[in-house]
């Protein structure tokens, strides 16, 4: 049975059928008519200080739950705000669905105030994208928009709802089904792909495997468990798949890449089979592509076909979902295990074992001074204080480098950050996001100093909520990252990176409401740290460190992944 409705309403009735419980917003003119429907409906509008935000914290919800964020704004202004989420949503395969309003059907094309062409702006950075003309499309719309976003490879979609759809009148019938032409999907794998994966694996000497973000988008954890174990191999995981097997897994290695661990690279170089399941072979993981992984074939497992032969040409594609998929491969290990699973055991054995002497003579060095807090210090502490359980939002630098290397996962969606796009601002309204998903949750909000002056807005957004999120911002001074290229790069020629203004975090979090501090010796940090968990609203502790600290290892820009900077360059001496 139909009801009679209006648009926006009818909006909100599509929005509870997805299963919506929150979205993160900024009202407008031609939003009023959503607005004064959320006024009494039993959806949660978080009301953030910036459309930006909006799309981050959708991020954050999404992240950390794997179901769709929801994000609204206005036409014009509103509307273009949210691009840089769309896109950072885009590039880390995050489930989102972006409400827009637009200025009235009529007037659409004739530069009304806060026009924007959205639909045109945003088809480069959306997995889909709609414009809603007239309010009969409105249902099937929506839920078309979320079946895409939350399908094979997910991503984010926009809505872009004209003013007179939100005002119309009309009746509401539930949506049966999605039939989209066009739209195939390929989750299965081909048997006899996956047989032959199986096989391959058997024969290799040095198989590794080279796990993504895609593991944890599929919920495939549990799935990549049992084929690593079955395996019996190294494994590693990309910035965007940190948490997708256990850092306490006795398979685990580490992150491989720019800032990865020299057991991590060294394993990538050497390996003579890599298994890649949900990864996208990125710039930052292979170092120089011509050098990346010499030794190996390719198994690539992914849901996107455009992804396989993308940067590195497969010796075995096999297109699917890595939660279907895998079950699959590990039965045919399995199968195949009697009668080829001791043909290489000497090697692998052996293999395992140099593994672990890399990691044994090259680890992560948390370097501890007596007369400053090292940034790496910071991280080993707040990692005793998440014992791998708690949610890490962190946002873009070098912060986000050491958290990577130091702080430990037992779990997928406990690590959230910009990966692709590399988005400063993003780890405060993530932080939000992720601590409405999961109210359960101790979550960290890490910034550097550059990151959390692009965000303070949202301080607000935290305080008006309550929300419990600890807020640790690891100031330096600088733009650390942009610092440490100039000083190895550019002969230490530091050009508009230093940050010589900073608010009291004190007075700044009592302004606020709640409470704050700031420290700078090592002694403190400790007991800093577990007041701020104790804390049960929210903390603002701002950590200053040493300022000329560097992120190490760090492959260089155009090396190759065996050609790791370890330590700082040292001088030499000339004798005279």
């Amino acid at each position: 049975m139909s009801n009679l409705m209006s648009g926006a309403r009818m909006l909100l009735e599509c929005l509870a059928r997805e299963g919506v419980d929150v979205i993160f917003g900024y009202p407008g003119g031609v939003t009023l008519p959503l607005y004064d429907c959320l006024h009494d409906d039993p959806i949660r509008h978080i009301l953030v200080r910036h459309e930006e935000n909006a799309a981050f914290a959708a991020e954050g919800y999404a992240r950390s739950t794997g179901k769709v964020g929801v994000c609204c704004a206005t036409s014009g202004p509103g509307a273009t705000n949210l691009v840089t989420g769309l896109v950072d949503a885009m590039m880390d395969s995050i489930p989102l669905v972006a409400i827009t309003g637009q200025v009235s059907s009529k007037l659409i094309g004739s530069d009304a105030f806060q026009e924007a062409d959205t639909f045109g702006i945003t088809r480069s950075c959306t997995k889909h994208n709609f414009l809603v003309k007239n309010l009969n499309d409105l249902p099937q719309v929506v839920h078309e928009a979320f079946f895409i976003a939350s399908t094979g490879r997910p991503g984010p979609v926009l809505v872009d709802i004209a003013k007179d759809v939100f005002q119309g009148q009309g009746h509401y019938s539930p949506v049966s089904s999605i039939h989209l032409p066009g739209y195939k999907l390929v989750t299965e794998g081909h048997s006899g792909q996956i047989r032959r994966a199986a096989q391959m694996i058997w024969e290799a000497r040095r198989p590794y495997v080279y796990a993504g973000g895609g593991i944890i988008a599929a919920a495939a954890s549990e799935e990549l468990r049992e084929v690593v174990e079955m395996i019996d191999c190294p494994a590693v995981c990309t910035l965007m798949g940190l948490g997708a097997l256990p850092s306490s897994h006795p398979n685990f290695v580490s992150m491989p890449g720019m800032h990865g661990s020299y057991a991590a690279n060294m394993g990538m170089s050497q390996a003579d089979l890599l298994i890649a399941l949900g990864v996208r072979f990125d710039d930052r993981v292979t170092g120089r592509l011509a050098a990346f992984a010499p030794h190996a074939k390719v198994i690539h497992v992914d849901v996107d076909p455009a992804e396989i032969g993308k940067i590195r040409a497969a010796d075995l594609p096999i297109v699917g979902d890595v939660k279907k998929v895998l079950p699959k491969l590990t039965k045919a290990l399995a199968e195949l295990k009697p009668d080829m699973g001791d043909a290489n055991a000497e090697q692998r054995r052996l293999w395992r074992q140099q593994i672990r002497d890399w990691q044994a003579e090259h680890p992560f060095v948390a370097a501890v001074s007596a007369t400053e807090i090292k940034p790496q210090h910071l991280m080993v502490e707040i990692d005793r204080l998440s014992a791998g359980e708690a949610i890490v939002c962190a946002d873009v630098g070098q912060h986000q480098m050491w958290a990577a290397q130091f702080i430990r996962f037992n779990h997928p969606r406990l690590w959230i950050n910009s990966g692709g796009l590399g988005a400063m601002g993003f780890g405060l309204p993530s932080a939000i996001g992720a601590q409405f998903a999961r109210p359960d949750k101790l979550v960290f909000a890490i910034l550097g100093d550059g990151g959390f002056q692009m965000a303070i807005p949202e301080l607000a957004t935290i305080a008006s909520y309550g929300l419990p999120v600890k807020v640790i911002v690891m100031n330096n001074g600088y733009l650390g990252m942009v610092r440490q290229w100039q000083e190895l790069f550019y002969n230490n020629r530091m050009s508009a990176v230093q940050l010589d203004c900073f608010p009291d975090a004190e007075l700044l979090a009592r302004a606020y409401g709640f409470k704050g501090r700031t420290i700078d010796k090592p002694s403190e940090l400790s007991s800093a740290l577990e007041e701020t968990v104790r804390e049960p609203g929210p903390y603002l502790l701002n950590v200053k460190v040493a300022p000329f600290d560097n992120v190490f290892p760090m492959v260089p820009a155009g090396g190759a992944l065996h050609e790791m900077v370890l330590s700082p360059p040292q001088p030499v001496e000339v004798a005279k």
